[in-house]
């Protein structure tokens, strides 16, 4: 009985160890790199721009209302950093399967209606990239910043603090992330909660 209770113990300490493990990256992590296929047929990865500083890495979609309500800002980011060497690279992560509206020729459409500035790529269908960075949310930001070592991580979370209304948008975390970077300082807030859609 005790030997039976010792086995369900150390069998129910495995599970949990193995449920609790951290998934994606972290602050300060060295991101993945990805090979995704953008709405105009090429492949991206985070090397394909050589004179990239860093990224603003949005996973994002068409389906969102979250997502929708933060076009305008993630274009307005991609105009204002873009020049300075931090450009958005938008990541769809949804399965297409699951989420017709987030097709690979809906995503097209998309990008052609709002004349998008960015890549706007697609996660493959095992959603390996999306597993490898830990993204929950869409829209949910993972800002990187170039080193020898690779492209490390700096900020993940939300874009600002009002999804409904940027005018009374009080913290504009990315804005604030690339900012410090830009001027070789630290960042003063890295991790905030993505508020949004859950990735499907």
């Amino acid at each position: 009985m005790v030997y039976t209770k010792a086995l369900l113990i150390s069998f129910l300490l495995i599970v949990g160890g193995t449920s609790q493990t951290p998934q994606g990256v972290k602050i300060g992590d060295i991101a993945p790199d990805f090979n995704l296929k953008n709405v105009d047929g090429k492949i991206v990865s985070l090397n394909t721009n050589k004179n990239a500083k860093g990224y603003i890495i949005v996973f994002t979609c068409n389906t969102c209302p979250y997502s929708e309500m933060y076009e305008d800002r993630i274009i307005a980011l991609h105009n204002k950093y873009s020049a300075l060497g931090y450009p958005v690279i938008a990541i769809q992560p949804n399965n297409p399967e699951v989420s017709v509206g987030d097709s690979y020729s809906k995503m097209k459409e998309r990008a052609n209606d709002k004349e998008f500035p960015f890549a706007y790529l697609i996660d493959t269908d095992i959603q390996e990239t999306t597993a490898a960075y830990g993204a929950t949310n869409t829209p949910q930001v993972f800002v990187l910043n170039k080193e020898t070592s690779g492209f490390r991580v700096g900020y993940i979370g939300a874009i600002d603090n009002n999804s409904r209304n940027p005018e009374a948008a009080t913290k504009r975390y990315v804005e604030s992330a690339v900012d410090a970077l830009l001027n070789g300082q630290s960042i003063e807030t890295n991790n905030t909660k993505a508020i949004g859609c859950t990735i499907k």
